[in-house]
């Protein structure tokens, strides 16, 4: 039996990377899954393309081959109104969530004062105001049902510092931590705990693109992930870790919706191979 037996978890960004980890994962775990995701090349600043509905379908495959139910929508976290739609689809055909994992994301990279307006609002609308959309519209109904539950918000290592050209992601992710310390507050009295996780980088498109490439090696013509590979590992304290793999956050976050985490809530996690320290 698994540790999240006869619950249901509600994850943005659910249509490849991480998203699609932590579904599969906490499916593992017994959860039956509520998932969204944009499934368009709809935010026209993020340099690589986004995931596509034949993604989310293999994430509902993915689900299903653990014998979990799974309802899953294309919907865009900038938008409440199509969040909450597929909030209440999934409560009509699942009864309930108890988890929440807002995890939907994108990035770029841009030197701050030459950063467009239209590069911050897209990021600001999509990492921070996205999370607020996913835990606006799925709360209501578990403080109302009144048997707790577990929020996990992701963040990342810039949640915590700084990076050049990441001044509009960087803004976002402490954003994010922030909105988990109120949310926190607020919910503790309802048996909801509420926590952030802060990967370092992480092997996604989000981070594994031409973009970043030549951001990180700006003297070859067609960098690729060989090029990088260095430069990534460097950020990191533990030897030889240029990026980590997404199920090693869904591992962090399945312990954190689990009741082996019971008294876990408020906290923003690193899971960053040494990143945050090193740095720090």
């Amino acid at each position: 039996m698994g540790t999240l037996e006869g619950k249901v978890a509600f994850i943005t960004g659910a249509g490849r990377g991480q998203g699609r980890s932590h579904a599969v994962r906490l499916a593992d775990e017994g959860a039956d899954i509520i998932a969204l995701d944009i499934c368009a090349d709809e935010v026209e600043t993020v340099p690589y393309a986004l995931a596509a509905r034949t993604d989310l379908d293999e994430t509902v495959a993915l689900v299903e081959a653990k014998g979990r139910r799974i309802v899953a929508h294309q919907a865009d976290v900038r938008d409440l109104g199509q969040v909450q739609k597929v909030v209440d689809a999934g409560l009509g055909e699942l009864g309930r969530i108890d988890v929440v994992c807002a995890n939907a994301g994108v990035g770029s990279w841009a030197v701050s004062w030459e950063m467009s307006e239209q590069v911050w609002k897209d990021m600001i609308d999509v990492n921070l105001t996205g999370v607020f959309n996913t835990v606006r519209a799925a709360l209501p109904s578990m403080v109302e049902r009144g048997e707790g539950g577990s929020v996990v918000l992701t963040s990342s290592t810039a949640g915590l510092i700084g990076y050049q050209n990441t001044a509009h992601y960087t803004a976002a992710k402490h954003g994010v931590i922030g909105l988990m310390k109120v949310l926190s507050q607020e919910l503790g009295p309802h048996r909801i705990r509420v926590n952030a996780i802060c990967p370092t980088t992480v092997n996604t498109p989000l981070v594994v693109n031409d973009a970043t490439f030549r951001l990180f090696a700006p003297g070859v013509a067609d960098p690729g992930p060989d090029d990088v590979r260095e430069a990534f590992a460097g950020l990191n304290s533990l030897p030889d870790v240029p990026w980590i793999e997404p199920l090693d956050v869904s591992e962090a976050v399945a312990w954190l919706c689990s009741d082996a985490a019971r008294y876990i809530t408020g906290i923003a996690l690193p899971i960053d191979a040494g990143n945050t320290a090193k740095k720090g």
